[in-house]
């Protein structure tokens, strides 16, 4: 069952309350009797423990993951490498030598 924050706007009592989900909200404050008792918005509480999806998520103490190269630099280091090697940098790598870009 959650727990749910309640506060009374008119007296400005807040207490935790156990309900079921099924269970209607609270209206009327326990301190001063006035239907001014609402549900208050906040975080849940809870702690994944034990081994599942998450463990590797965490794994690295918080830190990021590696970036991986960009598009942009991929095909830049493939034209450095190309240039290097003579091979055209716009030139498909078919290596079969059948088409005009291997020749």
């Amino acid at each position: 069952m959650p727990i749910y924050e309640y506060r009374c706007t008119a007296c400005g009592f807040q207490n935790d309350f156990l309900q079921k989900i099924s269970e209607p909200p609270l209206t009327d404050c326990p301190e001063c009797g006035k239907s001014t008792f609402s549900k208050q918005v906040t975080a849940a509480g809870f702690q994944l423990k034990g081994s599942g999806w998450y463990a590797t998520d965490f794994k690295n103490n918080g830190k990021p993951k590696t970036e991986t190269k960009t598009k942009e630099e991929s095909k830049a280091t493939e034209s450095a490498s190309a240039a290097d090697s003579g091979a055209k940098p716009d030139a498909p790598a078919c290596g079969a030598g059948a088409c005009s870009a291997c020749s």
